[in-house]
């Protein structure tokens, strides 16, 4: 039997394409194609739709290209020359009329989606139990998701129940970012003194990638987080045994963690002070220090940290 080294050529090539196939069918699988909740399926159905009706104008553009240019050859006799032609009501309705129908279906899909995807609009639920708050703050470098019902906290880090609609109430603390977990479908932005609403479901347990969608300075490429859909048993349980342990998110931890810094590993916080989102909103807790003058000891990291075993 041959080693890889001694391979024909034709297998060689084969064996190139399965990894390209393979490579390309890999990405798909954690992108806005491979939807995990009602909002990414629906988002998912709109693009192809989208895509479905304007190739109704590119298709015969590309066709009618090729069949001009084939028709109208030097070598073709029974082409006729006509010089004098200057207006067709046939060919103007056919070049008016389908992309007016475009336009129409996909400002209908946009209008529809639009009201139907309403970042703020609840998602149903089977029973008022079956629901989850989370408040998001984006910090720099890193995500700060706050349980408010739950009393608890994490950094870089969000646990849901999978099958149930959580509602996300987002804010920041520094500047303008953008919340997004590409399989679970529409980013919104973070805002200081404001705050934006999202509702989001994650229908199978799994974990998600999440990031953020709006460059925000030099540890920007660090600002990343996993989002774990576990089993509600799972869920109660992982949120009882943050409760028995780990450090209080106070006012002077939350000063410490406010420090720029990037490429944080995840941490999550047993206690939460009161009120610790409304505060942030209204500027009022402890401010983080400025970028340009930030400490040696929290200097960004240039690179992300080597995993174990690597």
């Amino acid at each position: 039997m041959k080693t890889f080294g001694g391979t024909h050529p034709v297998s060689k090539r084969r064996i190139a394409a399965a990894a390209a196939v393979t490579l390309l069918a890999s990405g798909c699988d954690r992108g806005i194609l491979n939807p995990v909740g009602p909002v990414g399926s629906a988002e998912k159905q709109i693009l192809i739709n989208s895509t479905a009706i304007m190739l109704a104008i590119v298709i015969p553009t590309m066709i009618a290209t090729v069949a001009v240019a084939w028709w109208f050859r030097a070598g073709n006799r029974k082409a006729v020359y006509r010089p004098d032609w200057e207006y067709s009501g046939a060919v103007e309705m056919v070049v008016w009329a389908i992309p007016a129908l475009t336009v129409l279906l996909l400002g209908g899909i946009a209008w529809i989606g639009a009201h139907d995807l309403d970042p703020a609009k609840p998602l149903p639920a089977a029973t008022p139990q079956n629901h989850l708050d989370v408040q998001v703050v984006s910090l720099d470098w890193k995500w700060l998701f706050i349980y408010p019902d739950q009393g608890i906290a994490t950094v870089n880090q969000l646990v849901v129940p999978a099958g149930t609609p959580v509602t996300y109430h987002l804010t920041s603390a520094t500047v303008w970012n953008a919340f997004f977990v590409p399989q679970m479908g529409t980013m919104i932005y973070t805002m200081p003194r404001m705050t934006t609403q999202l509702n989001l479901q994650a229908d199978k347990p799994g974990v998600y990638d999440g990031l953020s969608a709006q460059y925000s300075g030099d540890g920007f490429s660090g600002m990343q987080f996993k989002v774990h859909a576990v089993p509600r048993e799972q869920f109660a349980a992982w949120t009882q045994g943050v409760r028995g342990s780990g450090q209080a998110l106070d006012g002077k931890a939350y000063a410490a963690l406010a420090k720029p810094s990037s490429y944080l590993p995840p941490m999550t916080f047993g206690s939460v002070a009161p009120n610790l989102f409304q505060a942030i909103l209204a500027d009022q807790a402890p401010r983080p220090i400025s970028p340009k003058t930030t400490p040696p000891a929290m200097h960004v990291s240039p690179k992300p940290p080597l995993e174990s075993g690597k």
